[in-house]
């Protein structure tokens, strides 16, 4: 979440009357995030989530996105919804951009998850992946691996700015991922970006799931392996045997894996640090000028990758099969 596109309070207040959410009340820009412009509106009946897609979102897979959240609420999974306006839609435009207002989730996440906040992801996850098995709508992942070398392209030889010798470790690991990557595990819609600060907790139980404007259909098994690397390690970047056991155990008592998927965990994770990588490393070297934005440090998902590269099975996690 992020503040691109400002907005006036003439165009804001015209937007909302065309929800049937009361007059606005205020608003405030949110500044974490890269992705849309977002801004948390306080109405006379209550709060919600005001979204400005940016042009770096496709339009079209704007139904896939509001769509998918219905289903997986109809489905009893604790997610945003977006609310319809009086027309019927929920999908508007404000300020040059298409727009929705979309429903406040009560809870925080947490900056420190603990091993029973591991177990409680898993456990949504899995029912995240078997909530969405019959949805209807289906979106391609454009970040997965036949997407990760056009991205780096877009960096430039600007890699080695960032730390010596990247542009070309870089460029190794593209060639072993797009000779590698597994092509026949289980398929479903993926969150794609489940990492802390889009899971909710109150008084540490887990509230809901938020931001699925990566969400796409790929491998199950990817989906866990960008949580495993969003959760399963500590501050001090060292990896956190008994985090990975506990989001295995939480998803295990939903969805059991099947033994291919945990084998190819090692290779799914050390694809997950490579794709984040690299679009922290374009987003760090492209940051909009004026742009309310906090970019991530790409050198995070440096050592993450080069962590998963010394990994042989999923024994050397800490898993027995």
């Amino acid at each position: 979440m992020a503040v691109y596109t400002e907005v006036s309070d003439e165009e804001l207040n015209e937007f909302v009357d065309g929800y049937d959410i009361g007059a606005l009340l205020s608003y405030k820009g949110i500044a974490e995030g890269v992705e849309n412009s977002n801004y948390l509106i306080h109405t006379e009946n209550g709060n919600f989530i005001l979204t400005l897609y940016e042009k770096r979102v496709d339009s079209n897979d704007l139904p896939f996105f509001l769509g998918l959240k219905e289903h997986l609420a109809s489905k009893g999974l604790n997610c945003p919804v977006p609310i319809k306006n009086r027309d019927g839609k929920s999908l508007g435009h404000l300020a040059g951009r298409p727009a929705a207002i979309i429903s406040f989730l009560d809870g925080m996440w947490v900056r420190r998850p603990n091993v029973t906040h591991c177990e409680q992801l898993g456990v949504a996850l899995a029912q995240m992946h078997e909530a969405g098995q019959d949805f209807e709508l289906s979106r391609s992942n454009a970040l997965s691996v036949s997407g990760w070398r056009p991205l780096f392209a877009m960096c430039g030889d600007r890699a080695d700015s960032v730390q010596a010798g990247l542009h070309a470790e870089i460029e190794n690991e593209l060639d072993f991922m797009e000779s590698n990557w597994p092509a026949s595990l289980p398929t479903g819609v993926i969150h794609a970006d489940l990492f802390p600060d889009n899971v909710f907790f109150l008084r540490n139980e887990l509230s809901g799931l938020i931001d699925f404007y990566f969400a796409c259909n790929d491998l199950l098994a990817y989906d866990i392996a960008i949580c495993i690397n969003a959760w399963c390690f500590e501050a001090d970047d060292m990896f956190n045997v008994t985090k990975i056991r506990a989001l295995l155990k939480g998803y295990q008592s939903v969805r059991q894996l099947e033994g291919a998927e945990l084998a190819a965990l090692p290779l799914l994770s050390r694809g997950a640090a490579l794709r984040f990588l690299l679009t922290r490393l374009y987003d760090w070297l492209n940051i909009p000028e004026g742009a309310l934005v906090m970019p991530k440090d790409p050198g995070e998902y440096i050592k993450k990758l080069r962590f998963h590269r010394s990994i042989r099975s999923v024994a050397d996690y800490g898993i027995q099969t």
